[in-house]
């Protein structure tokens, strides 16, 4: 819909991460050649608490269907909650907001068998007063496709650049990665071009780990511990030893695949080798950075020169120059530039809350939210379903 009128749509994003869930506000308008321009007008993240943070593990492990009819309605007020208080930071109201966009928490993700997403569209819409657009990833799925990833259609839209290939990689629970070939001014947009696919575990192992080890710690804050650690190569060599690895695009995976079970055994391969809790630290960082790179080698086109990466796996520094270093060593002299995604557009923590936003302002428009070159369904689909204000 050319020339329609600007709209102010709030994202909300909760990752296999189980970190919390952001939230960003954000203004869109149609732009030139069927891109789309944003403007963020405000982001927070509303951090889990740790009880909700065991609640949510403890259900998605194995949950009964009261304990999944509990979290799924609980997830929907806290959603909701997080979206009034960004649209209060961005100074929005209700009427203002043509709709909240909510991805979810996806509780299992098995295609073409199907997906699920948990936090009950309802429950936002009654906290919020605004209409909700969820559950983006079945359509895709029933269509044939792996109903992920969905961001590659923002990083095309928002994020192309004129002049040359640029690689989008979000380091969240899991990690993945987008890459947009040049679309020039005036041009067709290249979505038959765009490849974007999982490149495997984000920080779910990497936090797994710290968590199991370090009790107290939520996380490895700056890459500390990592620093004070030492690679166990032959654990990395191992876990890339995986058949998701060598599997082509397009694919997906997800916590049902690095479970508490597999960053277990994670662990005990760590001590086996004679690891410290610092040496397993170390060694899921290097795992993480080493798979991306894996990824890049296997399926990246020649010509990528930049990396942009995004999620919570941007600030940590030790994770950020030990994927520069496989990438230098997977790729030589063909090896791009990494940088975070911050340094070119606005906080990376906000970006898959804004793709989100993105996705439910499509659905509006009517315009299709997926990438058959990125998801492998059988065309375009609008995305997602609409509940009322």
């Amino acid at each position: 819909m050319s020339g329609a009128a600007p709209a102010v749509v709030v994202g909300l994003m909760s990752g296999t991460s189980l970190d919390g869930i952001s939230a960003a506000a954000v203004r869109l308008a149609d732009g030139p050649d069927g891109r789309v321009r944003a403007s963020l007008l405000a982001f927070r993240q509303e951090a889990y608490t740790p009880a909700q943070r065991a609640r949510l593990e403890a259900a998605l492990r194995a949950g009964t269907a009261a304990e999944y009819c509990g979290v799924h309605a609980d997830l929907g007020r806290w959603f909701g909650d997080a979206a009034r208080a960004v649209m209060a930071d961005a100074g929005v109201d209700a009427a203002e907001v043509a709709a909240v966009a909510s991805h979810g928490q996806t509780a299992w993700h098995a295609p073409p068998h199907g997906t699920w997403q948990l936090g009950d569209p309802a429950q936002i819409a009654e906290r919020t007063g605004c209409a909700v657009v969820s559950d983006f990833r079945t359509r895709d799925v029933a269509a044939g496709g792996e109903g992920a990833p969905l961001v590659p259609i923002a990083d095309l839209l928002l994020f192309a650049r004129d002049d040359g290939w640029r690689a989008l990689q979000n380091i969240g629970g899991i990690g993945n990665v987008t890459v947009v070939p040049p679309w020039p001014a005036g041009a067709a947009a290249p979505a038959e071009t765009v490849r974007a696919f999982d490149t495997g575990p984000g920080v779910v192992v990497l936090d797994g780990v710290v968590r199991t080890l370090f009790p107290a710690l939520p996380y490895d804050r700056g890459g500390a511990i990592a620093d004070a650690g030492v690679v166990l190569d032959a654990v990395v060599a191992d876990a890339l030893c995986a058949p998701f690895f060598a599997a082509p695009p397009p694919k997906s995976t997800g916590r049902e695949w690095f479970t508490p079970e597999y960053v277990a055994q994670f662990v005990a391969a760590c001590r086996a080798a004679g690891g410290t809790a610092a040496d397993a630290v170390a060694t899921a960082t290097a795992f993480t950075a080493r798979s991306i790179a894996d990824q890049y080698a296997r399926f990246l086109p020649e010509g990528v020169t930049e990396v942009l990466v995004s999620g919570g796996g941007a600030s940590n520094p030790a994770l950020l120059r030990a994927l520069a270093a496989a990438l230098q060593h997977a790729l030589g002299n063909r090896a791009p530039a990494v940088r975070p995604f911050s340094a070119v557009y606005f906080d990376g923590e906000a970006k898959e809350a804004v793709a989100f936003a993105l996705l439910g302002y499509l659905h509006l428009r009517g315009r299709p939210g997926n990438l058959p070159s990125a998801t492998g369904a059988s065309a375009p689909r609008v995305l997602g379903s609409l509940t009322p204000r």
